[in-house]
């Protein structure tokens, strides 16, 4: 199973947990912004993983981010089979932003 760190106020997150409903069997997602003990686990992970340097280093949080069976950290959507936000096989912001299915 992988697990996926975001918030529903990231247009990035919200993009991801759109493609992962209903897929509880393949996917982990766990809001930081729920509760302290969520957003503990993501901080001790961006801290620990180089993964995150540049995110750190652009004052960007790194999320979503995914963590996969093998302990591996990534923040590309890619490596889940997922489809990044604001990609060639994404939706644009306006379809997102006006409630479109699957954006």
């Amino acid at each position: 199973m992988i697990k996926i760190y975001g918030m529903p106020t990231c247009p990035y997150c919200d993009y991801i947990y759109e493609q992962i409903k209903g897929r509880e069997d393949e996917f982990e997602y766990i809001n930081i912004g729920e509760n302290i003990r969520n957003m503990s686990a993501f901080t001790r992970l961006r801290d620990k993983s180089p993964i995150f340097d540049n995110c750190k280093k652009i004052g960007d949080v790194g999320i979503p981010a995914f963590v996969f069976e093998d302990g591996r950290v990534s923040i590309d959507p890619k490596d889940a089979g997922l489809i990044e936000y604001g990609t060639a096989d994404a939706c644009s912001i306006e379809d997102h932003r006006s409630g479109r299915k699957g954006c």
